[in-house]
């Protein structure tokens, strides 16, 4: 009654490996000159500082601050950019104008 299903002879050989005169299994992969021990970018965990002018340097050419693009920007996660907004705006260098439910958008205040 139950059980396994019996695999086709094709598929029974693959399961086997690769032999001698037979093309088919998997196949090496050559590694592309320049490609040798990059490793994909991990974006950063831990929370910048930034002073006064860093937040007009940084944020000031956006006209929205998200957090999505704010984390793009300084290349850090998104719960990190969550909680470096937070702070900002506890410091009044950044003011929520809009948004819901934690998807929230601020902009750069004024110079006081």
């Amino acid at each position: 009654m139950g059980g396994t299903k019996k695999k086709s002879i094709s598929q029974a050989e693959k399961a086997q490996g690769p032999q001698e005169g037979t093309s088919f299994g998997k196949q090496e992969k050559k590694s592309q000159p320049g490609k040798e021990g990059s490793q994909p970018k991990q974006p950063r965990t831990v929370m910048p500082y930034l002073d006064e002018g860093e937040v007009e340097k940084v944020f000031g050419p956006m006209k929205a601050i998200t957090i999505y693009n704010a984390a793009k920007s300084l290349g850090l996660n998104a719960s990190v950019t969550s909680a470096l907004l937070r702070y900002l705006e506890d410091k009044n260098l950044i003011e929520r104008v809009g948004g819901y439910s934690g998807h929230y958008v601020w902009r750069v205040t004024g110079p006081s």
